[in-house]
């Protein structure tokens, strides 16, 4: 009789601050993938003690199901999409680019905005000033969710209606919006407040208190 496979480990960086590592473990948690989590505290000694036995980049968050390690977020989603047979993307195919170059740009931009309001998960009320490029790249956010919100509103209050990897990528920055007061068009605001009512946020927010 064979053994039952070992589920997959999702390696973290502190719940309060890793953003990189929430992306992943929302896809995980909304796609249903059963996994073990590691979560190791950064910028500590035990994180650069242990990290090189999960990621070769030495970087959060990191997956590692049998002889397979992924090392990087929007893999990890990729690759969970491939395990739930592509449900993690939109089923057509113009909103399946949409919501791929979507979560590109979130992979690759937004520097400004990261620097100016890191993510501090559990915390309410921040009071930093936004730079200029900072607002530029809040003002991008507000635009991709009401643009997203006004075509695809009637399936469901994601962002392409069901839940998607784009909605993965960008819920960090509804908490950090969340956190420092964001000043955000009422659709948003509504796409804030339904992501922020979601039972996997919150208790990734219930880890980041504790």
């Amino acid at each position: 009789m064979s053994l039952p496979k070992q589920a997959p480990t999702l390696v973290l960086g502190t719940k309060s601050l890793s953003s990189w590592s929430l992306r992943a473990w929302f896809a995980l948690k909304h796609l249903g993938i059963a996994f073990h989590e590691v979560t190791l505290p950064l910028d500590t000694p035990e994180y650069f003690q242990r990290i090189d036995q999960y990621s070769p980049t030495r970087r959060v968050p990191a997956f590692i199901d049998g002889d397979i390690r992924i090392w990087d977020s929007l893999a990890i989603c990729e690759y969970a999409n491939e395990l739930v047979g592509g449900k993690g993307w939109p089923a057509e195919r113009s909103e399946r680019a949409h919501a791929r170059s979507l979560s590109a740009e979130m992979h690759s931009g937004f520097q400004a905005l990261r620097n100016c309001w890191p993510m501090q998960a559990a915390a309410r009320g921040l009071n930093v000033a936004l730079t200029e490029e900072a607002a530029t790249d809040v003002a991008r956010v507000d635009s991709i969710w009401q643009e997203c919100r006004g075509k695809y509103a009637a399936r469901g209050s994601w962002l392409f209606g069901e839940f998607s990897i784009a909605d993965a990528m960008y819920v960090p920055v509804v908490l950090r919006f969340d956190s420092y007061g964001a000043r955000v068009s009422t659709v948003a605001r509504q796409y804030m407040t339904a992501a922020l009512a979601d039972r996997h946020l919150q208790a990734w927010i219930d880890g980041a208190k504790s």
